[in-house]
């Protein structure tokens, strides 16, 4: 070959590298459940089986990313909880739904294929769809060299779920009265990274050298598909929110019908240590809210005669508690109060 021909390796892309780490997942997430398997990693698509106890099934479709997660995670050059984080995103919106997660599909954008950080990537991907109970199915890895600075890379994923038709949770069955309970964060998640970034900036604060944040902010983001599928076949829940993006105002807006309000004394919150942190950093109150979970990760609407039943489908560490309730109004939310962030 004359070395001054042009190749696609040479333009920066390893077609072999990228055959590897497809070899290496079809290794890991192959699955041996179910009569009839389908071998879908490496295809065109991916196949996979309608559950056959669905009398009126519908699907439900979720995408989503870590955001500038992924820079904590190159920083502390840690890769292998960032798969969870992509996971929970997508699952964590299904299920507010009623969904059960069928299969999940990744993209991958990458500088140049490093088959030990991919590797890592993958691994946490296929660990968040064991805790939810889903298939990995497919994907797509993408080498684009001159698209992104030498060893930076992006995510994201694709959930898909399926709900009976009578479990759908519409927004009709939240009722007056209602109670509105908090299920605890474990952290972050992943959301509002680009402020905490901008506040390690600016105070020049090493996390490497720090034992506590190196920990809170590679922490993966919860996954609450087991919780809340078990209060759905036990029909213990009228509504839900997934506190992401937006913070607790915004996403519970999303799930109130109108005419409604949800209550919510902010008083009740029990907000985490790392959210203490970031308040201590001179954040607002206002901003708080509207850009983090603030220990809240997800939010149940339920019947008041339900709720010891309903806590205890939870662990210890996640037990549900009180914040609120529906009331009439035409706003869809109303904050009482203040969190107190040393509790």
């Amino acid at each position: 070959m004359n070395k001054k021909s042009f190749t696609y390796k040479k333009s920066g892309v390893d077609i072999k590298a990228a055959d590897k780490f497809i070899k290496f997942i079809s290794t890991i997430s192959s699955n041996k459940k179910g009569k009839k398997k389908f071998n879908n990693i490496g295809g065109f698509g991916s196949i996979s089986n309608i559950p056959k106890n669905f009398k009126d099934p519908k699907i439900v479709a979720c995408t989503d990313g870590v955001g500038t997660k992924i820079e904590i995670a190159n920083h502390l050059n840690k890769f292998d909880t960032i798969g969870i984080d992509l996971v929970a995103m997508s699952v964590n919106d299904l299920i507010v739904q009623g969904a059960r997660p069928l299969f999940f599909l990744d993209y991958i954008s990458i500088n140049k294929i490093d088959l030990s950080k991919l590797k890592s990537i993958i691994k946490g991907i296929i660990k968040g769809c064991k805790i939810s109970k889903c298939n990995l199915v497919g994907g797509e890895t993408a080498e684009m060299p001159g698209t992104y600075e030498k060893g930076k890379f992006d995510i994201a994923g694709f959930a898909v779920g399926i709900v009976e038709a009578k479990k759908i949770l519409h927004k009709k069955r939240i009722k007056m009265n209602n109670l509105l309970l908090a299920v605890p964060s474990n952290g972050l998640h992943s959301n509002g990274f680009s402020l905490v970034r901008r506040i390690l900036e600016k105070k020049k604060i090493s996390i490497k050298k720090n034992k506590f944040l190196k920990k809170e902010l590679i922490k993966p983001t919860k996954i609450y598909v087991s919780e809340i599928l078990k209060l759905i076949d036990k029909k213990l829940l009228n509504g839900c929110a997934n506190i992401t993006g937006g913070g607790i105002v915004e996403n519970i807006k999303r799930i109130i019908p109108n005419n409604y309000c949800a209550n919510i004394n902010l008083n009740k919150i029990k907000p985490l240590k790392i959210f203490n942190w970031l308040k201590k950093n001179n954040v607002t109150d206002r901003e708080m809210l509207k850009t983090f979970n603030c220990g809240v990760g997800f939010c149940l609407i339920i019947e008041s005669k339900n709720l010891n039943k309903v806590c205890n489908i939870f662990p210890k560490n996640f037990k549900p508690y009180v914040i609120g309730k529906i009331t009439k109004n035409t706003n869809k939310v109303r904050l009482n109060g203040e969190i107190d962030w040393q509790k």
